[in-house]
């Protein structure tokens, strides 16, 4: 490995690392994982450097975005099942998402990574069980690929107003042929994923003047985690940590003492707090 090629490893690695946290998570991850749909877009809450600065870019909570594909034994291809076990060598029985990841492209990997991590599942709404097969053909193809960091410095400079930046710096997402057809991100894959059956992720949407409406696809390179959680055709569907399903049940929670701020210590080292600012 060349020296310029360790310097990048290692500065993926240190935007890529992710802080240990004692925080009890949002999510009832057991629930979760076992009443996942084949198709359902997951978003996360990242913490690393990289997510910090994609939720700045944002103006989200969410940084990441994964492609929920089920276990191995829900793909009914068999080709399509050689395909993801090339990219995985875990159990069979393991819930498994398609995600882009910086540093590795785009990879399958086990939901269990993610146990600990604020979670929101995005479900599309009326898909039907053949496009959601074919979403999950398309992401499959995609396996290997690189990732396109490039994207999000892109998003990144479409802050700034175009006029003032130099014209090396302007952003080149709507110019044509950018980039490389094998590098995107986790957000632009999934949206083109959808795409491909005409499912509607945030199309643009245009009336014209006898009251017809046309619908037109946007850039998938466009695309963030957040779109899938503001995007009107995706349910979201929440399993919280602590369920509250019935009425008044909520006074029965096991309230402590309020925390004044975000970095003060637990006032009882023994107890957990359920922060639900979230």
């Amino acid at each position: 490995m060349g020296l310029w090629a360790k310097c990048k490893s290692g500065i993926i690695k240190w935007m890529m690392r992710e802080p240990v946290s004692s925080d009890v998570p949002q999510c009832d991850f057991e629930r979760l994982k076992y009443e996942l749909r084949v198709c359902d877009v997951l978003l996360f809450e990242g913490k690393s450097r990289v997510s910090e600065m994609i939720k700045l870019i944002t103006q989200s909570p969410w940084s990441h975005s994964a492609l929920y594909i089920g276990r191995i034994h829900d793909i009914e291809n068999p080709m399509l099942r050689e395909r993801v076990l090339q990219y995985y060598n875990g159990s069979l029985n393991d819930h498994l998402v398609i995600e882009g990841m910086l540093g590795k492209g785009t990879i399958v990997t086990s939901l269990e990574s993610y146990q600990s991590a604020h979670i929101r599942v995005c479900r599309p709404n009326g898909i039907s069980r053949r496009d959601a097969g074919s979403v999950i053909e398309f992401a499959i193809g995609r396996l290997g690929m690189q990732y396109g960091i490039r994207q999000n410095l892109d998003l990144a400079r479409l802050l700034f107003p175009w006029g003032i930046l130099p014209r090396r710096w302007r952003s080149s997402l709507f110019r044509r042929n950018t980039g490389t057809p094998t590098e995107e991100i986790c957000s632009s894959m999934i949206a083109e994923a959808f795409n491909s059956v005409n499912f509607p992720v945030l199309p643009v949407i245009r009336q014209a003047e006898d009251n017809s409406v046309k619908l037109y696809r946007r850039n998938p390179n466009l695309f963030t985690p957040r779109d899938f959680d503001y995007s009107p055709y995706f349910e979201i569907i929440k399993y919280p940590y602590i369920t509250i399903n019935q009425e008044g049940v909520y006074r029965q929670l096991p309230w402590q003492e309020a925390i004044t701020s975000e970095h003060e210590e637990d006032p009882s080292p023994n107890t957990k707090v359920y922060d639900s600012s979230h």
